[in-house]
């Protein structure tokens, strides 16, 4: 009977994570995963329906399957003296979350307390709202603010010609406006530790799915102000906030290797091929020991761009690993011509 048993939950565990990623003719892949037929499929899918973590439109094989949202909650919060973001983690959001295995308290408990405290310390806003969605697979939590917003305050304050160029900043990690105050960690490492973390603000939108080395980012329609910020992970990960941090430390030096997404610095048609370009990459990566050039979808490089970074850079800064990954062929030959003048 146990056996019996334990293959059912993994049966179900299964249609879970399928109706996750995809709800195309689900009841076929079940059968063929676990070689059963598509009635004793249906039967699982029923009691999942049954127990609220799926919902159902259509009808016999039009049947469509959706994760239920299990619990949806919201909560506003004013700006002001004495709000504190350990105060609101206890009180409000580690309830709402609910019973979750301590791997993946600690990740929403350090991804909360930054993001929220990010928006108390340096929003200039007046509220802060916090959402949450669970299901039975994941949860989602969108916090947002009023305030001036994340990549024009980072713009002002790092006197930056883009919105953009601010993002390019925060993907490489130890950025803070403020810092008798803040490491500049914290927004990094949180979105490293989700599944998906996503950054709207102004005119601009930044993403990292985890397993991805590099971020991406796109141009958006825009938002009404403020700074929202969607983070997503899977109720039963096994990931750490320990595994994370040592993803990018080294002993006991801390946070010492960065990933830089060169792709970032370009923008629309624009060619990576000015050394003011690669000025720009090369800002504050003095601060880590081994820097990680991402080329991906990044179609050629100039010489003097190449130049800036491998050459000159590499031979003011010797003791600075500059390692190059997902290049192409002509971005290697350009890469390899710089480091020849060594």
């Amino acid at each position: 009977m146990t056996r019996i048993r334990a293959r059912g939950e993994d049966i179900r565990r299964f249609i879970l994570e399928q109706v996750e990623k995809s709800t195309a003719d689900l009841s076929k892949t079940t059968a063929d995963k676990f070689k059963i037929t598509r009635q004793a499929v249906n039967k699982h899918l029923q009691r999942l329906v049954t127990e609220g973590a799926l919902s159902r439109s259509g009808k016999t094989r039009a049947s469509q399957y959706r994760l239920a949202p299990l619990s949806e909650w919201r909560k506003d919060y004013e700006i002001k003296p004495g709000l504190a973001e350990d105060v609101v983690w206890t009180r409000d959001t580690k309830g709402v979350l609910g019973t979750l295995p301590d791997n993946v308290i600690n990740i929403w408990h350090y991804g909360f307390t930054e993001i929220f405290n990010n928006a108390i310390d340096h929003s200039a806003g007046s509220s802060i709202s916090v959402q949450i969605k669970k299901t039975a697979m994941t949860a989602e939590m969108l916090i947002s603010d009023n305030g001036l917003g994340i990549f024009k305050k980072i713009q002002a304050a790092m006197d930056l010609l883009d919105e953009r160029h601010a993002v390019l900043e925060l993907s490489k990690g130890k950025l803070t406006t403020d810092p008798k105050r803040h490491t500049g960690e914290g927004i990094f490492f949180t979105s490293r530790m989700f599944d998906s973390f996503n950054i709207l603000s102004g005119g601009v939108f930044f993403s990292h799915v985890f397993g991805d080395t590099e971020d991406w980012i796109l141009e958006s329609a825009g938002t009404s102000g403020g700074t929202w910020v969607w983070m997503k992970l899977n109720n039963h990960t096994s990931r750490t906030t320990t595994k994370v941090f040592d993803t990018y430390s080294s002993g006991d030096f801390g946070f010492t290797k960065t990933v830089v997404p060169v792709k970032l610095a370009q923008y629309g048609e624009a060619k990576l091929i000015s050394r003011s370009q690669a000025k720009r990459l090369l800002a504050r990566v003095e601060l880590f020991k081994t820097v990680i050039f991402d080329f991906a979808e990044v179609e050629l490089i100039g010489q003097a761009f190449a130049d800036e970074i491998f050459r000159v850079f590499a031979l003011q800064h010797p003791e600075i690993d500059l390692v190059p990954i997902k290049s192409n062929s002509a971005v290697k030959r350009m890469i390899e011509k710089a480091r020849q003048g060594l």
